[in-house]
């Protein structure tokens, strides 16, 4: 079995139906209990209070809106060296996801970094280069709509998230790039030192799963609308064709 099996429209319709019930329901199943456990069952931080539990949702948050835009930069690829249409939609399914959970990352940090900093922002390399990711999601989503030939815009769109990927990019390594930024290191690390404690880490990444498998259901949910969506068009021009 090849995965390119799965370019075709009713391969992926047939496949996502069987895999989206059980997607979803994972993702209740590990979102909720991480949720409740990292905001009501943890201890509050010595030094940041309640404060600290923000992260539950603007690690999670941060770390899809990065790797949607991954997933997106793939499947625009596909898109371009084999034109397997179903790669483009799922592309345009997962940006308005992407975007919200940019928003997300970006709230959640401002509130953060009010009693952290002083400030709810600060013009640092991690953060300005989020609300550049931002911008670059809310440009994807209108090129889309700006353009009536669906593979023109396929095609435009891909180049554009190409380009993004930088920003992408950059959202995720500024701080290793700038030491003197005022985000702090990564919340989940190999290095002891920066990792937080086993007491929020287990909560956190009960969080980052759930939040990962909603990630997929809403893809999986808005790429098979897409595709009927893409169904319903040419049934129409085809009727008014004859």
């Amino acid at each position: 079995m090849s995965i390119w099996e799965y370019a075709n429209p009713k391969k992926f319709m047939e496949t996502s139906g069987r895999i989206l019930p059980w997607a979803a329901a994972l993702s209740a199943l590990t979102l909720v209990p991480g949720l409740v456990w990292g905001f009501f069952l943890t201890p509050d931080a010595d030094r940041f209070g309640s404060t600290v539990k923000i992260i539950y949702i603007h690690v999670p948050s941060a770390f899809v809106a990065i790797n949607a835009w991954a997933m997106m930069l793939v499947a625009s690829l596909i898109w371009l060296i084999r034109r397997h249409h179903v790669s483009a939609l799922a592309a345009r399914a997962a940006a308005p996801v992407g975007m919200v959970m940019t928003l997300i990352a970006l709230f959640t940090g401002a509130i953060w970094g009010e009693p952290m900093w002083g400030t709810w922002w600060a013009w640092d390399p991690r953060l300005t280069s989020f609300l550049i990711l931002f911008l670059f999601y809310l440009g994807y989503i209108a090129l889309w709509a700006a353009i009536e030939n669906p593979d023109a815009a396929a095609d435009l769109t891909s180049v554009l998230c190409l380009v993004g990927s930088v920003f992408a990019f950059l959202s995720r390594y500024a701080v290793y790039f700038w030491a003197q930024g005022l985000h702090q290191g990564a919340s989940l690390s190999v290095d002891r030192a920066q990792h937080v404690a086993d007491v929020y880490a287990w909560p956190l990444w009960l969080s980052i799963a759930g939040f990962v498998l909603l990630f997929l259901t809403l893809v999986l949910v808005r790429t098979r609308t897409e595709i009927r969506a893409r169904r319903l068009s040419a049934l129409v021009a085809r009727e008014r064709m004859e």
